[in-house]
């Protein structure tokens, strides 16, 4: 399947994906996971300096607030941004979630955010009926998103059995499921998936933490680009349409980060680094039941 075929172009904002509702997506975004703390100085270069205008958060990352403090100090406008934020599962419910979404709009200080997700498919300790408990919050986002509080809604580390469930009753289709992917863990079989269902992919930890950017072909290939190698990583992401949403902390890789537009790889180059999942597969982040219960116990 040619991925990039689905990506359109807009002047203002760079390259974007369209969403099944229309809405666009930039390509390019910033998150603002909890590994490394959070960066005022990074988020304002990102925005002010770098064209970035993608925010991934989450009510477990804890900076919806410092996320705001640093948009009104880049003086970009509201409307030229996209918010992307999540539900972490023991916020889910049908009441719970309504309530979090709330909570999210008024740390990030916005009438609505752009996208709004299930952060995991693994629910809390406890939780009778797991499939039952997802499908009342999926629910509760689809009222959301009539109401405009949410312009699309989608999901998070989402397999194929997590969408089958939900697919039983859902009457919107996720606009997105948020996975983790990079050279290591490269889910075609599940963006396949997705996609025949009109579901956009977004990818965090396009680095690998790091790992991928010591890795022998990654390197050769970014040598015969001129590029440095998380500038390939994302561009051999971006390139198959899925959005790319890498995090830092310094300004610097922020910049770094930002350069991928010229950059084209050719087939070669794209299968080389496809074909490495097929033989060093793993994956950077494992969440646990006991991450789910401990992580949430903390959020308010």
């Amino acid at each position: 399947m040619n991925y990039a075929s689905k990506m359109t172009s807009d002047v203002k904002e760079g390259p974007v994906i369209t969403l099944s509702n229309g809405l666009s997506v930039p390509i390019l975004g910033i998150g603002t996971s909890p590994v490394g703390g959070y960066s005022h100085e990074a988020m304002v270069c990102a925005l002010k300096e770098c064209g970035v205008r993608h925010i991934d958060t989450a009510r477990l990352y804890k900076c919806e607030d410092l996320v705001a403090k640093s948009v009104k100090e880049s003086g970009v406008a509201r409307k030229e941004l996209f918010y992307t934020s999540k539900a972490w599962p023991t916020q889910f419910g049908y009441d719970e979630v309504k309530k979090t979404l709330k909570k999210s709009l008024k740390d990030l200080d916005v009438e609505y955010v752009d996208l709004y997700l299930l952060h995991w498919p693994i629910c809390p300790s406890g939780t009778k009926n797991p499939k039952e408990l997802i499908a009342e919050s999926w629910q509760a986002l689809e009222e959301c998103y009539q109401q405009g509080l949410c312009k699309s809604i989608g999901v998070s580390n989402f397999e194929e059995q997590h969408l089958n469930d939900l697919k039983e009753t859902w009457t919107v289709v996720p606009h997105m499921n948020q996975i983790e992917l990079h050279v290591f863990n490269y889910p075609k079989k599940l963006i396949e998936f997705c996609e025949n269902l009109g579901i956009k992919i977004t990818a965090y930890s396009p680095l690998a933490k790091g790992k991928a950017l010591i890795h022998p072909d990654v390197l050769k290939i970014a040598e015969e680009h001129k590029c440095t190698p998380s500038q390939l990583l994302n561009k051999w992401i971006t390139q198959k349409g899925i959005i790319t949403i890498p995090k830092s902390t310094k300004p610097d890789r922020v910049k770094e980060n930002a350069k991928i537009v010229d950059i084209t790889l050719t087939p070669d180059n794209v299968a080389k680094l496809d074909d490495i999942s097929n033989h060093e597969m793993f994956s950077v982040y494992v969440v646990t039941q006991q991450n789910i219960d401990e992580w949430g116990a903390s959020l308010k």
